[in-house]
């Protein structure tokens, strides 16, 4: 992908968010273009989670504005998905029923449903647990599901909290993988939120770092690393190493 072919999905201008007189963000801008993986990074407590929710529209903003493709973001007309920290695979619902699930709410048409659950569960090798139960997977095989759930709606923003936070490293460089392989195929805008700053040098396009509250965009950084992307490599060290020295606060 070339960032300088493809135009702005996401802009963000003046974004501020106060919670009476704690002041958390404050005049954030920043664009995303389309089919963009970005990753957000900062200092603990400095609203990282507060940012996503204000993407999500789950807040509204005290001052600022979201757009999508030139508009007012607005859940009622876009296609916002969301992947959390937490399993939220329903429990009640088999692998296959999680893929369908989004989809049906959504009202897409039968064939549109059936051609996207069938893509998701080939490109994450689920053919074996398309009838299980979240009970019965592992816990990497219920996030693939999450995962897969999110990027079979095709959104316009997905916005992942620090979705691996809970998996040991072997668990974590499988699944960031299988995430890029998604994101390649099906070209969603991805905003990843993330405490692991070699995970946000392996995965991202463009990193934005944050400060400390009240919360501004202390660096934008665009990240040019090839993917596959070797984590022992020189430039993937000098990046990260650059990118802790932002992040410290003291």
């Amino acid at each position: 992908m070339t960032e300088d072919n493809r135009e702005a999905k996401v802009q963000v201008r003046h974004l501020t968010k106060c919670f009476g007189k704690l002041h958390v963000l404050d005049d954030i801008s920043f664009d995303i273009k389309k089919g963009e993986f970005v990753c957000v990074v900062g200092p603990t407590g400095c609203g990282k989670t507060t940012f996503l929710n204000l993407l999500t529209k789950i807040y509204e903003p005290t001052s600022g504005e979201l757009r999508i493709d030139g508009e007012l973001a607005d859940p009622k007309k876009h296609n916002l998905a969301f992947v959390f920290q937490e399993p939220s695979a329903y429990p009640w619902l088999t692998v296959e029923e999680n893929l369908r699930f989004g989809l049906k709410i959504k009202r897409l048409p039968k064939k549109t449903i059936e051609e996207r659950v069938e893509k998701i569960i080939r490109l994450l090798g689920l053919e074996k647990f398309r009838n299980s139960y979240p009970s019965d997977l592992s816990a990497s095989t219920e996030q693939r599901v999450i995962i897969g759930r999110a990027f079979a709606m095709e959104p316009d923003l997905l916005l992942m909290d620090e979705p691996y936070a809970q998996m040991d490293i072997k668990l974590r460089f499988y699944l960031e993988d299988e995430v890029l392989r998604l994101w390649r195929e099906i070209g969603t805008t991805v905003v990843f939120i993330t405490h692991n700053i070699e995970e946000a040098v392996y995965l991202s396009e463009k990193v934005l770092i944050l400060s400390n509250k009240p919360t501004t965009i202390k660096e934008e950084l665009k990240n040019t690393l090839p993917y596959p992307r070797d984590i022992t490599s020189r430039d993937f060290i000098d990046l990260r190493t650059h990118i802790t020295d932002q992040i410290k606060w003291w």
